[in-house]
Parts: C-alpha cells; structure tokens; sequence
C-alpha cells in the first residue's frame, strides 16, 4: 500500500512542476515578445545591442523550460504499476493544465441581462460548477476520476446551451496550456475548455493503462481496454474539434497520439496471449511470431509519424526513440520465433504436411528465394539455412535496439529495459551458436519479412455507443427500443433477415405472434436475449436464433423513422450541441423504464438554481434538462447519458 501512495505523491509532484514550469514559459514568452516588440520600435543601436542580448538569454531560458517540460513528458517510471519488474514501460499522456475560471460575475450578469432575474439566486450553483472545474485540474487515475471529467464535460453541454450564444461573448476566458510545449492558449470560446477536458479524458486513461498489473490477465486486458478507450477519445477529439488553436490537440498530432495508444494496445495483447508461457511447438512458434510483428508494425508506423514535421520538433525525444527501440525489439523476437519453428521441428511422418505447409506460406509474402513451403519442410539443410538468417536479422534488430537505448539519457535510466534487451540478444546469438557448424558454408542470405497477423487484425477504436456508424448515426431518427418475445409457430418465426450488421426483419408474416407483439417490417434487430448484435451479420444471429425453444426469447428492435415528418432539436442540452441518437438513447432507458419521461411545466427558464434534491456522485445541482420554458425546446434527461462510454 505504501508503495502505491508513493507513487501517487510522485505523479502529484509532477503535473504540480508541469503548473510551475507553464507559468515560466509564459513568463518567458512574454518578456521575449516585449523585447522583440521594442527591437522593431527603436533604432537607438545602442538601445538594439543591449534587447538583442536580453532576447538571447530569453531564448535560452526558454529552451532550458522547454527542454524540462520534455523531461516531464519522458518520466514514464512513475506511472507504471509498482509491481511491474519484467515489462517494457508503457508511455503515458500528461494532462494539461489550466488556469482558474471565474463564472460566477459573467453568469450573474448574463442571468440577469438576458432572462431577468437575479443572478444571486444561483450563487450556490456556480460555485458548484466551478468546484467541479478546480476538482478536475487534478483527477484521481482511476475510473472515479474518469466520471468526474465526463460529469463537467456533460455541465459544459448545458452551459453552453444556457449562456454561450454564437452571436455574443459574455466575458469567460478560458486558458489552457501545451501538454507538450507549455505554450498557453486563450479564448472566449467554450469549445477550447470541451476539447481540453477530452484530452485529460484521453490522457487519464493512458495513465491508467500503464498502470494495470501487466503480470496478470486481468490488468492485461484492463490495460488494452483504456489504452482503446484514450485511442476512441482522441479519435473523437480529432473528428469534433477540428480547428483547436493548441498544438497538442492539432490533427497531425492527434493522429499520431492515436497511432501511439493503439500500439500501446497491441503490445499488452501480444503480453498477455505469452502471460502463460509459449510452448515450443510449430504452429504456437508461428503464431506469436506474427502478433510480434504486429506489434512491431504498429510501433513502426508510430514512430514513422513521430519523425514527420511539425511533430518531430515537439514530441519528445524519448517518445521517438521508445518507438523506435520497440519496433526492432518486437521484429527481432518474430525472426526470432520463426526461427525456432524451423530449427527445432523437423517434419515427420507423423506431422500433418497441407497444415504445416499452409501455415508456413502464411508468414511470408514471398517465399525465400521462390521455395515452395513444402520444399523448405522437407529439406533439412533449408531449414537450417533460412533459420539461421531469421536468427541473425533478430541479432542485427537487437543491436540496433541497444544502439537507441544508449542514444536517449531518459531511456538510459530504464535499467529493466536495458535487461530486456540483452536478455534478447544474448538469446538469439546462443540459438545462432547452437545451430552453427564450423565446416559448414557460411550463406548469408537475408531473411524475408515476416507478415503481421493478430487475434485482433485491427485494435478498434472503442465506440461503446454500440452499432455500424452508417446506421447509427445523428444524421437517422430511431424509435425508442421495443422488447418482443418471440416464439415458435410451426417451427417457423415469421419473418427472415436480411443485411448486414444490423440485421433486418424481412418478409415478415402478418399473422406471426411476433408481428402481433408489434414487430414490423424493416425493423433493425439489436438484441437477442442479453446478447447486442448490433455488429452481428445475418448468420451469426441466425445461431442465436435458432435455439430458441418453446418458451421462446425476447429480442429488442428499432424502427427507422422519418426524418422529414418531426425534426430533430439542433442541440441536445446532454451532448452539447449534436444530435442524440439512438445509441445515447439505449445507454439511458432501462428496461423497466418504458414510460415516456413527462417534462414538468416551471414558471421560469432558470428553475435549475433550485436545489436538486436527488444529489449525485458530484455535489452539482445545475441544470436540469428536464424544463419546457419560453426560450428553448425541452431537453429530456437521459440517466447516466454521460458515463465514461458516452463519448463517442
């Protein structure tokens, strides 16, 4: 336990000296731009000589600032779980930092300005708003802290409804400052605080990745799971705010940010699929030799996008070389792998040929020098021969891994990743040695790549507003989820299905019970049972049909409905400014709530300022979308609309 608040203080430490080192930098930039501003005012020389000295200690200054804000970025050894003694460290995000917000006078004031009433009234709940604010500049790294950032972007949704017109400023500056550069941003504009509030959202779940207990399965897969979570975040960062003034949230480097926790994924899939051991057998050999070369593939393309201007001269050094350090590390364990399959398993006659041989082409795009895989099994010599090229490109990558370990100081402090890689290369030169004769001809011919192939082809983004986006999209109206128990007549259901995911009712029988219980023709299937099949194409939900018995089963279906006939509201008070579709609808009805929620009438638009007697996991009280006033439509409230998974 101790440990753990240990390192808990060190992280606090931290993002404290990231605050400190943000204030100098602007400091810095201020004093720099003064000093450029008097340079083109003055022709005094003298006047000149003396501004351009000061402009050169500024400018050292500030590249000593900026180079202890990339030491920051580079101290990945605090956030790893305190168990952690065998794995390569995972890099995680840092959160950026802000200054403090008053709303309490711009509020008043627009409360009073534009609906008329007093502004004191609701004192208690601006301060609330604006605890929740200072409470998220330092968010615990676990799920609690994950919710208290979703509840304040949620607030930011109704603010900006209730208070921030496009057509007026009301005076609220927000600033936040560069996770990578320190530089400060500062606008009226309320969508810079949502999409800071989506970074931290990200980065805290970085943080939490690298965390997780990367020895069992559990933290394991904990692990994969936040590392796609940052991953969908940063995605929909990247796709909602798509002019951010600040760099770190810039297209280029949100891609890039993308790339780097997916990989992150990766690598915790490739660790937890070896967690129990790797047998050394022909086909478990080949199989982890290409998740290896997943992993290395996917750390190859980030670091690809590292070295790309502009990004190359704001991440940090330690991040490229990382990347960089574990594609050749995980390339060097496929050759590795495979090499091991050819040299220690000869075929016998007692070995399934067409097996191994389809097993074999699949690791190549080309075989060696044009051999049939069937040839390289049967023959001894060439198996021995291209074994040992594989053996010696895992050698060469594992140098070349030590090589940029020892190009980067804050790699060089790692001392378990310096044992990794040893530990590797001293286990490629052994096999080499163990395979190598001394009165054999020396070939050196050079292995082929080996192709990539993952459990998981394609880490997705994780979307947990469930469904294909073609469908399920704000662009579609849907009616609100409908359970029909569905039973056997004949042995026949009354109806086939049609598309892909989702399914749909096709040719439905008009007389069927299911047609009496109110399904339609058209209708989308989302659910058997407690199984969502809204990714499910037509065969997979045909086996959960299929066993359906006397008793029969219920299944949940939505209607398409017409666009043209009801428009949707322009903004929903819950997302802030889009649409709500029927993924946000699913999240927030349960499914003994199907009565409609009756919007209560309230003599006035402000009734939010009434305290809340249901108070939640925050203290906050503030506005309620449950009201049908003057000035806006009704926003109805969808209970727990807003989780940690309603971000996407």
């Amino acid at each position: 336990y101790q440990p753990s608040i240990n390192h808990q203080t060190c992280r606090s430490k931290l993002q404290n000296k990231r605050a400190l080192l943000n204030q100098k930098i602007i400091k810095q930039m201020r004093m720099r731009a003064g000093a450029e501003n008097l340079l083109k005012a003055t022709s005094n020389n003298k006047v000149r000589e003396q501004v351009v000295l000061e402009l050169s200690y500024v400018n050292s200054d500030l590249q000593l600032l900026m180079e202890e804000l990339e030491g920051l970025n580079s101290s990945v050894e605090v956030y790893q779980d305190v168990q952690e003694t065998s794995s390569i460290p995972l890099i995680p995000l840092g959160l950026k930092e802000t200054k403090d917000v008053d709303f309490s006078v711009a509020l008043k004031d627009f409360i009073l300005e534009h609906y008329s009433e007093d502004g004191s009234n609701f004192q208690d709940e601006i301060d609330d708003l604006m605890d929740l604010r200072q409470a998220c500049r330092t968010p615990s790294r676990n799920p609690s802290g994950i919710d208290l950032l979703a509840n304040y972007f949620s607030q930011l949704g109704f603010l900006e409804t209730r208070f921030f017109s496009p057509t007026r400023q009301i005076g609220i500056f927000f600033t936040w400052y560069d996770s990578f550069t320190g530089v400060p941003v500062c606008q009226q504009n309320i969508s810079l605080e949502k999409a800071s509030i989506l970074f931290n959202m990200a980065a805290l779940y970085s943080q939490i990745g690298t965390r997780a207990n990367r020895q069992t399965q559990a933290g394991l897969e904990d692990a994969i799971t936040a590392f796609q979570k940052s991953a969908g975040v940063l995605h929909y960062l990247k796709e909602t705010f798509t002019h951010t003034p600040s760099y770190d949230m810039s297209p280029a480097m949100l891609s890039m940010l993308i790339r780097l926790m997916l990989a992150q994924a990766q690598e915790c899939l490739f660790e937890q699929i070896t967690l129990p051991g790797i047998r050394n057998e022909f086909f478990s050999l080949l199989r982890i030799a290409q998740e290896a070369a997943k992993v290395g593939e996917t750390y190859s393309e980030v670091h690809q996008s590292m070295i790309q201007t502009p990004i190359k001269n704001n991440v940090p050094f330690f991040w490229t070389t990382m990347s960089e350090l574990k594609t050749n590390h995980y390339n060097s364990l496929a050759h590795y792998f495979v090499s091991t399959a050819l040299l220690d398993h000869q075929l016998t006659p007692s070995d399934d040929e067409d097996k191994q041989e389809k097993a074999l082409s699949q690791v190549y795009d080309a075989m060696p020098e044009g051999r049939s895989p069937l040839d390289i099994l049967k023959d001894k010599a060439e198996r021995r021969r291209i074994g040992k090229a594989h053996l010696q490109r895992s050698i060469m990558g594992h140098e070349e891994a030590i090589r940029t370990h020892s190009r980067c100081r804050h790699l060089q402090k790692l001392d378990i990743l310096s044992d990794i890689l040893q530990a590797g290369l001293k286990r490629s030169i052994t096999k080499f040695e163990q395979n190598d004769k001394e009165d054999e001809f020396t070939d050196y011919m050079l292995a082929p790549d080996i192709l990539c192939k993952s459990e998981m082809d394609e880490l997705l983004l994780t979307d947990t507003l469930e469904g294909p986006l073609s469908v399920f999209s704000a662009k579609q109206r849907w009616s609100a989820p409908r359970t029909i128990r569905l039973r056997l007549q004949d042995r026949d259901l009354g109806f086939t299905l049609k598309g892909d995911a989702p399914v749909q009712i096709q040719s439905l029988d008009p007389l069927c019970p299911a047609a009496a219980k109110g399904l339609k023709e058209g209708d989308y299937l989302v659910a058997v049972g407690d199984t969502e099949c809204k990714w499910l194409g037509v065969s997979d939900v045909m086996k959960l049909l299929k066993d359906v018995d006397e008793e029969g089963v219920d299944i949940r279906v939505v209607s398409m409905l017409d666009s043209s006939s009801q428009p949707m509201p322009t903004k929903s008070a819950t997302y802030g400014g889009l649409p709500k579709t029927y993924s946000m609808i699913c999240l927030a009805h349960d499914e003994d709530d199907k009565k409609s929620h009756k919007v209560a009438k309230k003599p006035s638009f402000l009734s939010w300022g009434l305290k809340n007697k249901q108070k939640s996991g925050s203290t906050l009280s503030l506005p309620s979308a449950d009201y049908n006033g003057p000035w806006n439509r009704p926003c109805p409230t969808y209970r727990n609309s807003y989780n940690e998974s309603a971000l996407y």
